[in-house]
């Protein structure tokens, strides 16, 4: 009996444990802390299958799942991207080139430290323009996101300039615009979608979501987190 006693006291204890963490789990996440929301984090990242990791969301409220791992491959100009996405991307850029528009990927992955490195510099950049702290902070993270909210830390973002040894305009923009959908990649920041997505217009910025999501997605007007209906 003592025995039984001792052990139903120790099992009374850790039920008493467990209570306590998902209580404090569900407060954590109902505070609005990031990785709290599980559409595109948490969620997506559980599930195995390609098009989970497609559609993972990453932004200010949506930090990269704890363990995050894809597989990377480096292009010839030395920009490393996410393997899955490769494909798809070089029959792009070849279309591109059969018409006689010349873009070359300018980023691609980047680690945590990298993404610190590039926000403190914007940071730094806008204090040199007479910007106290917080608000050099503040106008920084509109077009930087914050170590940990980096699309560009999964892999499946890329930012596209035209290839200026070859030829400068706007007609790589112009084209991305119109026709990256059909290659699975998306605008990701676009002028109207702002008050949503929380970063500025970045003509450059495409991230990949797959063929399919990348048509609803410009035949509806719509950014990822409307489509992944988290908005």
């Amino acid at each position: 009996m003592k025995t039984k006693r001792k052990h139903g006291h120790k099992l009374f204890l850790l039920l008493i444990v467990v209570s306590v963490l998902i209580t404090a789990a569900v407060s954590f996440c109902a505070s609005g802390n990031r990785v709290c929301t599980g559409i595109g984090s948490l969620r997506f990242f559980s599930q195995a299958d390609k098009n989970a990791v497609e559609l993972l969301l990453v932004n200010s409220k949506n930090s990269l799942p704890i363990g995050y791992e894809t597989e990377l491959l480096t292009l010839s100009n030395g920009v490393v991207i996410a393997e899955i996405i490769y494909p798809d991307l070089q029959e792009m850029f070849d279309d591109m080139r059969r018409q006689g528009i010349y873009p070359t990927v300018v980023s691609g992955y980047r680690s945590a430290e990298d993404q610190r490195r590039i926000l403190e510099k914007k940071i730094a950049a806008f204090r040199e323009e007479g910007y106290s702290k917080s608000q050099a902070k503040e106008m920084a993270l509109q077009w930087v996101a914050a170590p940990g909210c980096s699309e560009h830390q999964t892999g499946l973002a890329v930012d596209i300039n035209p290839d200026y040894d070859k030829k400068a305009g706007r007609e790589v923009y112009d084209w991305l615009e119109n026709h990256a959908h059909e290659y699975g990649f998306v605008k990701r920041y676009p002028s109207d979608k702002t008050e949503i997505t929380g970063i500025s217009n970045e003509p450059w910025h495409y991230r990949y979501v797959g063929r399919e999501a990348a048509g609803e997605m410009v035949a509806h007007n719509l950014c990822l987190e409307e489509y992944l209906g988290y908005h």
